[in-house]
Formats: C-alpha cells, structure tokens, sequence
C-alpha cells in the first residue's frame, strides 16, 4: 500500500471518529431508536472506498470506535457495519465499477446488515427492517450525494484517481 493511500486513511479515520463526537445529540443527528442518523458520518468510509478496500475497511472500523465513544453499543454495532459495506464498495470500485454505481449497489447490504445487527439487541422485526434498514438507506443516499461531490472535488485536485483497468 502506497504511503498517501495510508495517510489519506488514517485522516478520514480521524474523522469518522470525530463526527459522531461533534454531531450527535445535535440538530445534525436524528435519533429515533435504534436507528440514528448523524449527518456526513458515511461520508469517510465512502471515501475511502476510491482508495482500497483495506483503508475502506479500516475507516468503518473508525466509524464504530468514533460512535462506541459517544453513543450507545447498539448504534456503534451498526457503525461497524459499515467496515462490510465499504470493504464490499471498494472491492467493486476497484474492478472499475463507477462511483455513483458503488452507492447504490451497497444501499440495500447498508440498510440489510444495520438492520440485522439491531436484532440481538432486543429490537423487533419492524423496528429492524422497517425504522432502521429503511432509515440507513435514505442516510445512505444522502451521504452519497454528499460524497460525490467531494470525491469531484479530489479528483480535480489529483488527491484520488480513478482505477485503472487492466
């Protein structure tokens, strides 16, 4: 793995352990149990997926970190969750899938493993499928859109490239 591949991990790392620090319990953070949405908290680990999916699989670890520290076990659960669907993300932009593509492919894992997830904590099936599987979804899609537009900006600035296809 190249140096700036590692660097630009560790930093959106950081910052998928910080957002659920500085937003939740915000007006950015929406809770309604056990789902819970902080504005932007996808937005590193759907970044990294243009880097590889180690770095993707090591910023949704930093993701669940960020949330353990701040919120309860069941809303971190679900942020390791997102360690899957950005390894799965990556792997699938890696192979030259475009962009836009990844997010709506990991949509429905996103929403389908945060759901599960939420089961052995006691939650019904209603509240997994419905309030928390349908809510990541929606979550996804608009960290997506917020994605795209900053995986623009890195591109233009030559911070990420495209895959190259062999």
């Amino acid at each position: 793995m190249k140096t700036k591949d590692l660097v630009i991990g560790g930093l959106l790392a950081a910052i998928s352990v910080m957002i659920p620090m500085f937003f939740a319990g915000t007006p950015l953070s929406i809770v309604i149990p056990p789902f819970s949405a902080t504005i932007a908290s996808h937005v590193p680990v759907m970044l990294a997926m243009a880097i590889n999916p180690a770095v993707a699989v090591f910023v949704g670890v930093g993701s669940a970190i960020g949330f353990a520290m701040r919120l309860p076990m069941v809303i971190a659960a679900r942020a390791l969750m997102h360690a899957i669907f950005g390894g799965v993300g990556a792997y699938a932009y890696k192979k030259g899938m475009p962009f836009w593509m990844v997010f709506i492919i990991t949509m429905p894992l996103h929403g389908l493993l945060e759901a599960l997830v939420v089961l052995p904590f006691g939650f019904s099936l209603s509240e997994a499928f419905i309030v928390t599987g349908l809510g990541t979804m929606m979550h996804h899609a608009v960290d997506a859109t917020i994605s795209l537009a900053v995986y623009q900006t890195l591109l233009k600035l030559s911070i990420l490239k495209k895959p190259l296809l062999s």
